[in-house]
C-alpha cells in the first residue's frame, strides 16, 4: 500500500504548491458585516480589505473537508470554468487569460503544478519498469526505495508464444524433401520468426537467441545493448567520467530510473523555459505577442498534456478500453496544439498547420533535452 499512500501524498503536495501559486480562489461570496475576525477591521464586503480574510468562516466538519478538497483540486467555479476550455478550446482560454480575464480561470502555473505532481503521483502508484526482475528498487545501502513492475514480462510471454511456432515450422521443414519447392518459403518464415525473437531477447536478455538469423550488422547489436565496450573518444578525462557513469547505471539501473522519476517532477518546471524559445520560433511573424504570452501558452499546453497522459496511464492500468483511449489521445494531442495555436495567435488554417508541424518538431527537441537533463542528474546524483 506504500505506493498508494505515496501517490496520495504527492497529489496533495502538488495541490498545496498550486495553492501557493494561486492563493486567492474566492471561497466566500456573501457580504460580511461587523468586524474582521482576524484584524478587527470593519468589513465592507465578502473579504476584509485590510488582510484579505473571508468575512464568513465555518467550524463544521463538512467545511473542513471542503477546504481539503478545494485546496487540492481548486474545486470551485475556477475549476469548472478552466477545465472545459483547456480540454476543447485551449486557444480561447489562453487568449482570454492573456488579455486580462484572470479571476475566473485557474492560473497556468497553478494548473501546471497540480497536473505535474498528479502525473508523477500516478507513476508512483502504477510502478516503474523493472530491468532486474526484482520487485523493489534499493539504494546503495540496500534500503528499499520503491516498488516496481516487470516491464519485460509481456515480452517474455510473446517469446513463449513464438517459440512453439519456430519448433513446429522447423519440424515441418525437416520432413520436406531436399528438392521440395516449399522449403524456401518455410525457411524464410522460420528466419523471420527467429529475428522477431532476437529483437525481444535483445531487450530482455541483452543478446540474440538465434545468432544465425542475425541480419547484416546484427553482430554489433549485442554490444549496443550490453554496453560491453568502454567509450573511447580520445579525451581521457571525458572518457573516464562517461565510463564511470555508465558503470553506475549498469550496477543499479532501477535506482537510476527511480532517480529520474524523482527528479522528473522536481525539475518539470524546466519544460517551460526550454519550450518558450521554440514557441516563439513557431509563431514568428505574428506581431503583438510577448514572451509572457508564449509562457502562458506553453504552461497551459504542458498542463493539458500531463492530464491527458494521466488518462492514458490509468486506462492501461485498469484496462479501460486502452485500444480506444490510446489512439484517441495520440490523435487529439497534436489536434489540441493546433487549436491552441490557431485561436491563441489568430492564425489561418494553413498557417496553423504549418506552425503545428514546426512546433511538433520543436517538442521532440524539448523532450529530448529534458530527458537528457534527467538522465544526467540521475547518473551524477
Amino acid at each position: 500500500m506504500s505506493g498508494e499512500f505515496e501517490a496520495v501524498g504527492t497529489i496533495a503536495d502538488g495541490g498545496m504548491w498550486a495553492r501557493a501559486a494561486e492563493p486567492n480562489a474566492g471561497e466566500s461570496t456573501a457580504d460580511g458585516h461587523g468586524k474582521c475576525l482576524n484584524c478587527r477591521t470593519v468589513l465592507t464586503g465578502p473579504h476584509c480589505h485590510q488582510c484579505g480574510q473571508a468575512a464568513h468562516v465555518h467550524r463544521s466538519i463538512s467545511a473542513f473537508w471542503h477546504d481539503i478538497l478545494h485546496g487540492v483540486l481548486h474545486f470551485d467555479g475556477k475549476f469548472w470554468n478552466t477545465l472545459p476550455l483547456l480540454a476543447w478550446q485551449p486557444g480561447h482560454l489562453t487568449r482570454r487569460y492573456i488579455h486580462g480575464e484572470r479571476a475566473k480561470f485557474i492560473s497556468p502555473m497553478a494548473l501546471f503544478l497540480f497536473s505535474i505532481f498528479m502525473m508523477f503521483a500516478i507513476f508512483s502508484y502504477v510502478g516503474s519498469p523493472n530491468f532486474t526482475g526484482d520487485s523493489t528498487v534499493r539504494n546503495k545501502e540496500g534500503t528499499r526505495v520503491i516498488g516496481v513492475s516487470d516491464w519485460r514480462e509481456e515480452m517474455r510471454k510473446e517469446i513463449a508464444q513464438i517459440e512453439p511456432k519456430i519448433a513446429a515450422s522447423s519440424s515441418e521443414l525437416d520432413k520436406l524433401p531436399a528438392d521440395d519447392p516449399g522449403r524456401a518459403a518455410l525457411t524464410e518464415k522460420i528466419t523471420d520468426l527467429k529475428r522477431e525473437v532476437n529483437g525481444l531477447t535483445y531487450a530482455t536478455e541483452g543478446k540474440a537467441r538465434y545468432p544465425e538469423a542475425l541480419g547484416p550488422g546484427g553482430e554489433n547489436m549485442a554490444d549496443m545493448f550490453n554496453f560491453n565496450s568502454d567509450v573511447d573518444t580520445g579525451f581521457k578525462a571525458f572518457d573516464a567520467w562517461i565510463n564511470k557513469l555508465a558503470s553506475k547505471a549498469k550496477k543499479n539501473p532501477e535506482l537510476l530510473l527511480y532517480k529520474i522519476q524523482s527528479n522528473g517532477y522536481k525539475f518539470a518546471w524546466l519544460l517551460i523555459p526550454l519550450s518558450i524559445p521554440f514557441v516563439w520560433l513557431a509563431t514568428l511573424g505574428k506581431r503583438g505577442h510577448r514572451f509572457y504570452d508564449h509562457a502562458v501558452f506553453t504552461t497551459y499546453s504542458i498542463a493539458f498534456m500531463s492530464l491527458l497522459f494521466i488518462v492514458v496511464t490509468l486506462s492501461v492500468k485498469f484496462s479501460i478500453v486502452p485500444g480506444i483511449v490510446i489512439p484517441a489521445a495520440l490523435f487529439y494531442a497534436p489536434f489540441h496544439m493546433y487549436r491552441q495555436l490557431r485561436h491563441a495567435y489568430g492564425t489561418s488554417r494553413i498557417g496553423g498547420m504549418f506552425r503545428l508541424a514546426l512546433l511538433l518538431t520543436c517538442t521532440t527537441i524539448v523532450v529530448t533535452l529534458f530527458l537528457t537533463i534527467l538522465v544526467n542528474l540521475g547518473l551524477v546524483g
